[in-house]
Order: structure tokens, then C-alpha cells, then sequence
């Protein structure tokens, strides 16, 4: 399995403080947010490669991160690999299914793959998602239990059956209709890949379903594929503007 971290966002709501910085290099607890998220990878036996990818304009810091990660440190045991995808400003950017579809390519990738967002810090295995994909094999999610009904609208509502398979999912709903909200991270089998550069050429065309986010590609996908869901027992840090930074700080005992 090959982890591919989508890091080519430009952080506008963080700004100043991200303006000409990357917002997963941004420290709390005494390291970085991806530094956090590689922890977690390093954790997984069946991850030895990670891709991570990135803007222009952002390309430059990831590099001197990964210069920095001796022998001594974290995360000796993978292969990490940056990517640039060119762009150079918020209004120029390629999007997260885009970026993805780009280092696949780049990359040569044909494998299942861990595609997780940069910017949250996991207060969970996520070896257990991988532990909960390999009972089939299959497109996974994962989701967490929400009662705060402004927090299910800004993220993906996912609808489950018994066997936590995906029977409904929207994106950002108005009235959602359950409170399983969907975190950034995903499994994509190797036999789903395909279905990326398919989504991008007619998906974002379909009824209902607009734009590039992670999220939307799971709205498309289920109708299409089997979808499962890996259930979240622990808390997410969604580091998106500066109140949620300083909340993590303050978490981590800054």
C-alpha cells in the first residue's frame, strides 16, 4: 500500500501566518502538524512509500522538511517523495482529486493507496482503518459520530447499512441526514483507480455533485462501487482557521 498526502492547499482562511508558509508545517505539541500524520503512517506495516503533493509555491519547504528527517529522527522507514503540481496561488490551483490524479501519475502508481488531507491531527489508529479495509478489500471511508448539527454541515453526511456499507453520502448538506460525518481520509483499492481520471473527465458533470474535494468523489463513487466505512473511536483536530490552531495548541499544552 502507497499513502499519498494531499498537501497543495494554500491555507487563505490562516492567513497572514500561511501566506508564504505551508499550513502542515505549522508546530504544535513540539512538531509539526505532518509530522503528527507521518507518526501515524510510519505505524503501518503495509506503508513503506508516501507521495506527498504540493503546490509551487510551497515546494521549496516540504523539501527542507523531508532534508531535515535524519536518521535520529521519526520517521526513518519511509520513502517519502514530494511532489510540485505547478501552481502558484489559490485561484490557480488544480483542486484535491486533481492533485491526486497528478501524483499517480507522476508516480507511476499502481497499487491500493491511503489518501489522507494534511492539515488534521488523528487522535486514532488509523491502522485500524487499514486493519477494518483488508476484511474485503473494498473503497473505504472512515467516519466519526457528530451531534453538533453546524458541524454536520460543513462536512460529508454519510448513511450506512448494517454492514456499514455506504448506501447515502452528501456533501456539506443544508439538513443532514445522519451523524456520521466524513474526516479526509480514504482507501482506494488498486481496482478503483481507474474510476479517478473517469470522475474528473464526466463526474463533477453529474447532477448534484460540483467541485474537486476529496468528499465529492465519494458522493460519485458509491452509485458506482462497493463503499465501507471505518467507524472512528477518538477526536480529530481540523486545523482550518486561527481559533482551531490555538485550540490544538492549547491541547497539546502550548
Amino acid at each position: 500500500m502507497i499513502a499519498i498526502i494531499l498537501a497543495a492547499g494554500y491555507a487563505t482562511r490562516l492567513y497572514p501566518l500561511t501566506k508564504n508558509f505551508p499550513k502542515p508545517l505549522l508546530e504544535i505539541g513540539e512538531q509539526t502538524i505532518l509530522d503528527h500524520l507521518v507518526d501515524q503512517l510510519r505505524e503501518i506495516p503495509d506503508i513503506d512509500r508516501v507521495h506527498l503533493v504540493t503546490n509551487h509555491r510551497f515546494a521549496g519547504h516540504f523539501r527542507e522538511w523531508l532534508a531535515g528527517r535524519g536518521e535520529d529522527r521519526a520517521h526513518r522507514g519511509l520513502r517519502i517523495t514530494v511532489h510540485d503540481d505547478g501552481t502558484t496561488s489559490s485561484d490557480l490551483r488544480l483542486g484535491a482529486i486533481s492533485d491526486l490524479q497528478f501524483t499517480i501519475e507522476e508516480a507511476g502508481i499502481d497499487d491500493d493507496l491511503f489518501v489522507c488531507a494534511s492539515d488534521n491531527i488523528l487522535q486514532w489508529s488509523i491502522h485500524d482503518m487499514v486493519k477494518t479495509w483488508k476484511r474485503n478489500g473494498e473503497f473505504h471511508i472512515c467516519v466519526r459520530h457528530e451531534e453538533d448539527v453546524e458541524d454536520l454541515r460543513k462536512r460529508g453526511n454519510a448513511i450506512l447499512d448494517d454492514d456499514d456499507r455506504l448506501v447515502d453520502f452528501i456533501e456539506k448538506p443544508q439538513d443532514p441526514k445522519s451523524n456520521w460525518v466524513v474526516p479526509p481520509l480514504y482507501i482506494y483499492p488498486k481496482s478503483s483507480l481507474a474510476l479517478i481520471d473517469r470522475y474528473l473527465e464526466e463526474g463533477q458533470n453529474t447532477p448534484g455533485i460540483t467541485g474537486d474535494s476529496p468528499g465529492q468523489i465519494v458522493e460519485w463513487l458509491y452509485t458506482r462501487i462497493p463503499v465501507y466505512a471505518h467507524k472512528i473511536d477518538g477526536t480529530i483536530l481540523d486545523i482550518g482557521n486561527p481559533e482551531s490552531l490555538e485550540q490544538a495548541r492549547r491541547t497539546f499544552g502550548e
